[in-house]
């Protein structure tokens, strides 16, 4: 069996509307379950995300989740999320959807090493980085 590295986000409340952001920006299957279809149909968290999963064609996994009350929620800048191959297109394609709406903090440009690399943040507060190699 192969192993996977798979990036998994937490969010507050807004678990769905960010995986159905991510599915327009990298098609593929997106799936979720709520808690209220693991058996807490009462809880006040009933209609948030407990596990989604999205699939895309490219052969990237990206998950995500509320996090329940009660439960640390610490949002931050601790971790990126790093898009780098040779696809120029298929990249800038992701460049593009990524950082509208959000914050650019390096545009996406030739660097010093010879790629193409830029980072921005997205309007969910995810930070991304993309490089696109010189080949």
């Amino acid at each position: 069996m192969v192993s996977q590295l798979n990036p998994y986000i937490s969010f507050r409340d807004n678990a769905r509307q960010a995986l159905e952001f991510y599915h327009s920006v990298f098609g593929g299957n997106l799936t979720t379950n709520t808690f209220g279809e693991f058996g807490a149909q009462d809880a006040p968290e009933a209609d948030k995300i407990m596990h989604g999963q999205l699939e895309t064609d490219t052969g990237f996994v990206l998950m995500a989740s509320d996090t329940p009350p009660g439960m640390e929620y610490t949002p931050g800048s601790s971790i990126s999320i790093c898009l780098s191959g040779d696809d120029s297109d298929l990249l800038r394609g992701y460049w593009e959807k990524l950082s509208d709406g959000g914050t650019v903090s390096m545009p996406l440009e030739k660097q010093m090493w010879g790629d193409v690399f830029g980072s921005c943040t997205d309007k969910f507060g995810i930070s991304w980085l993309v490089n696109i190699s010189d080949g």
